[in-house]
């Protein structure tokens, strides 16, 4: 019995040994692998892309949570660089009540930006879903994504091993708590595979070029 128990154990420690092991790997290689992609802000005038893609991040009650206001004015100040034409929202839309996209949409709208120039995504319901989706429903080849440092690492990341010219500008003025770091962690990891055997997302659906019009994923009208 005493044998059982040991073998048991050491067989516990052996697995949390390699879980701990693949999850720094993971982690260090993405990191590694993305950072040489997000560029300052003198460097993205310099370049061209489909879009500058900004990925939701909650809300508070019906106004972007602070995390996403911010990553709108970094969206806003790449926009404004001349680096792209046409602007991504992609967010969870997944209940009548809570509506990141159109709600993203309205705030740079409210900043003078053209509404048609704005595409919304519906389905963006993860990191990896978002870009999986702009890569086959928005058809989109390079692109600029807007989010903080710590996301922006897995985002590029998860956007060029699904065939996208990918880079990130970080939007980084405010601190925010640990837990959102160890969180994606774990993320990572799981992306990480996701990137290997490449899933469908949640949905997919009729294709929407993002050389078209962006009125036709305007669900308000």
């Amino acid at each position: 019995m005493k044998k059982t128990v040991k073998k048991i154990i050491a067989s516990l420690v052996l697995i949390g040994i390699i879980c701990a092991a693949f999850v720094v790997f993971t982690n260090a290689y993405m990191i590694t692998y993305a950072k040489k992609y997000i560029l300052p802000y003198d460097d993205i005038t310099e370049k061209q892309f489909d879009c500058i893609m900004v990925l939701g991040a909650g809300l508070w009650g019906d106004n972007p949570s602070p995390m996403l206001a911010e990553r709108l004015d970094f969206g806003l100040m790449a926009y404004n660089s001349g680096c792209s034409e046409k602007i991504l929202m992609s967010g969870d839309h997944g209940q009548d009540n809570h509506d990141e996209v159109n709600t993203m949409k309205n705030y740079l709208v409210n900043e003078g930006v053209d509404k048609d120039i704005i595409f919304m995504d519906h389905a963006g319901f993860s990191t990896y879903e978002s870009m999986y989706r702009a890569k086959d429903i928005f058809e989109v080849e390079s692109m600029l994504i807007v989010t903080q440092t710590y996301h922006l690492y897995r985002a590029v990341y998860n956007a060029r091993k699904l065939g996208i010219d990918a880079y990130g500008f970080a939007a980084d003025k405010l601190q925010y708590p640990i837990y959102n770091h160890i969180r994606e962690i774990a993320a990572r990891s799981k992306d990480f595979i996701w990137c290997i055997i490449k899933p469908e997302p949640t949905y997919l659906g009729d294709k929407i070029p993002i050389s078209g019009s962006a009125t036709l994923t305007d669900d308000k009208t």
